[in-house]
């Protein structure tokens, strides 16, 4: 059994993982395993990743599942994951040839460090920009509120390498009908738990396609709302910043109403509710507008 598992979730992106095979093919330590979660594809991905297997040197797991959505995916495979350590990384995305090596030599620094739930790594664009910002300082210890949500990074993506038994201990919600939900919703509530470190080095190259889910967001929001509805309630707690609280109070809100919930039922479940009060107004003529320009 390897210390890592690369974790990736697809759908109809079966041209797009054998560039992320050639990179893991590429990695200057191979002791790692790859396990590919097929959401529901209708082109060749199963054909493809088993075509991988005879000619990778480190060990390849192939899941199908009916098309659910890519937090579902990641369900799917977290709880039959046994290494360390596991990494999520997207179907059209890759890694530096440099990435288990690095991995390798920050566990081996922070194993012993009591609370972790994992490392955070930056990413980088397939043009050479970082996304986000880096970390102040490197290496910093602390929760996915305060180095992310506090520290203004919150449209940043980084690249996460998690302790498996945390990621079995917080699952994504699954909402029935619904495909999208952001990965935020377990680093925050698992930050809240367990204090992660923060790494200034690249290992994760990335690239936004334009029908991708990043591009996409507000349709894909709009589509998932109970899930939103759920996400926005985790960013109204007191350990945000209050920019970000009135922010998550008015998609709690406006997800609200497109998931159909009345506005006593979402004052009902909220546990804050005086910004709710405020921000009603405003809200109801967000979600007009949202509702005539995406529906």
């Amino acid at each position: 059994m390897s210390l890592l598992s690369i974790l990736t979730p697809t759908y109809n992106r079966a041209d797009n993982l054998e560039t992320l095979f050639g990179s893991l093919c590429a990695q200057t330590n191979k002791d790692f395993e790859w396990w590919v979660v097929d959401d529901g594809s209708t082109d060749n991905t199963e054909q493809t990743v088993k075509s991988f297997i005879p000619q990778a040197q480190f060990p390849i797991h192939y899941i199908y599942k009916e098309n659910g959505g890519k937090h579902t995916a990641l369900n799917a495979a977290i709880p039959q994951i046994t290494s360390e350590l596991t990494m999520i990384v997207d179907s059209d995305d890759t890694l530096t040839h440099d990435a288990v090596e690095t991995i390798y030599y920050y566990h081996g620094k922070y194993a012993d460090y009591p609370g972790l739930c994992g490392y955070v790594f930056l990413k980088q664009s397939q043009d050479g920009v970082i996304s986000g910002k880096q970390f102040v300082p490197d290496e910093r210890i602390a929760s996915y509120a305060a180095v992310r949500i506090n520290g203004d990074d919150t449209h940043a993506d980084k690249a996460e390498v998690l302790y498996t038994r945390c990621l079995q201990e917080f699952p994504f919600p699954e909402f029935p009908g619904e495909k999208f939900l952001g990965e935020d919703v377990v680093w925050l509530q698992m930050g809240r738990t367990y204090p992660m470190v923060h790494i200034n080095h690249v290992i994760y190259l990335f690239i936004y396609r334009g029908d991708g889910l990043t591009r996409n967001r507000r349709r894909h929001n709009i589509a998932s709302p109970q899930g939103c509805t759920y996400r926005a309630a985790l960013y109204m707690e007191k350990d945000i910043k209050l920019r970000y609280r009135i922010k998550a109070t008015l998609q709690y809100l406006i997800y609200g109403r497109f998931a159909g919930k009345k506005l006593r039922t979402l004052m009902h479940m909220a546990k804050y509710k005086l910004w709710l009060v405020v921000l009603i107004v405003p809200a109801q003529l967000i979600y007009v507008v949202w509702n005539h320009k995406y529906k």
